[in-house]
């Protein structure tokens, strides 16, 4: 008897609060409960900015604020990568695979989507005002949009006072 090949389920995380709980709440809810029976393969993209992105410097001196740029983005990502690998460890996730991809975080997510024919993007939502999303954009509407799978968008409960 042949094993059906898993679906892939890819999470997108950066190193915000709101994306690290839409992994916790998507390991608590489809990999947990079901261990190795999970019908998903878990797959987790960080959007690394490119140095160009994340600076905004012209002139003398600028090749080496790039490189400057182009070591805090990559110590950043390592962070991320671990803090992930940890969280998967600990909660007994094994059939995980953690990318890091350097480009603009919605056009990333939406071409991993792709290259592992996802049937699943989860992403976690900041919980942007109209004007703040209209300004930065905002990931997971781009994604509910264009990504080629259901995408599921997990937003921490408010706390009641």
């Amino acid at each position: 008897m042949a094993t059906a090949e898993k679906q892939v389920m890819i999470v997108g995380i950066d190193d915000s609060e709101p994306s690290m709980y839409a992994l916790g709440w998507t390991i608590n809810h489809f990999f947990v409960p079901l261990g190795a029976k999970s019908p998903f393969k878990l797959v987790i993209v960080h959007a690394k900015p490119s140095p160009t992105s994340a600076i905004a410097f012209v002139g003398p001196g600028a090749a080496e604020v790039l490189n400057i740029a182009k070591s805090d983005l990559k110590r950043s990502a390592a962070r991320i990568v671990e803090k992930v690998k940890e969280l998967c460890s600990k909660k007994s996730v094994t059939d995980v695979t953690v990318e890091v991809h350097e480009g603009d975080a919605r056009n990333v997510l939406c071409e991993a989507v792709e290259k592992h024919q996802a049937s699943m993007l989860v992403v976690g939502s900041h919980g942007y005002g109209a004007m703040k999303r209209a300004f930065l954009g905002s990931v997971s509407d781009h994604c509910a949009h264009h990504a080629h799978c259901t995408v599921m968008i997990v937003k921490k409960p408010k706390t009641k006072h």
